[in-house]
Order: C-alpha cells, then structure tokens, then sequence
C-alpha cells in the first residue's frame, strides 16, 4: 500500500487550539485539535500558550510542538477520515493517566 506524501506549508492559528493548515496539494484544513489532547504527547497542549508554539518542521514538513508532538502530515491532511478513531483514543490515554478514584 503506499502512503501518500503531504507537506504542510502554512497554518494560521483561527480559535483557541484550532489551525487551518494548508497543504502543498491546495488543500485547507480547519483542525480543532481539542479532541485529541490528552495523553502524555498531545495532554501538555491543553496549555494554550504552548500550543500555540506550534511551527512547521522544514525537514518533514509537518506541524511540530515544543514538548515534541506532532502529526503525521497524511492524518491531518486527511483529517475528517480519522477525527473520530484519534478521539477515541484521546479517551482512552485519559482514561489510563486519570488519578485512581480514592
């Protein structure tokens, strides 16, 4: 199967934890990543301040946080098909971090 190559080459930041990302294809994406935010990778940009660190990695062409997170360039070109299954598993890495009921 081959994976098809995207390059994100702009983004502007248009609502708190939302970007519109714009692909070397033409193609635009609206992305609220509130969904997806959890876990031990995507939890920390629940700071507003540190998501909207994000920068376009010039190696890999795809959007990058200072704590390490980023996406593969294909899933958020692709974002309507997979939206749901990444915040299925947000709940799951919630899940799993959340502190034990006392």
């Amino acid at each position: 199967m081959i994976h098809p190559i995207y390059r994100v080459i702009d983004f502007e930041i248009v609502g708190p934890y939302t970007l519109r990302v714009s692909f070397d294809d033409g193609v635009e994406r609206i992305i609220d990543f509130r969904p997806v935010l959890a876990g031990p990778i995507y939890g920390p940009l629940l700071d507003e301040q540190l998501f909207n660190q994000v920068e376009i990695d010039a190696e890999v062409h795809t959007l990058v946080w200072p704590n390490g997170a980023d996406f593969d360039p294909e899933t958020l070109h692709e974002w309507p098909r997979y939206a749901d299954d990444m915040a299925q598993m947000a709940k799951r890495w919630s899940e799993k971090t959340a502190p034990l009921a006392a």
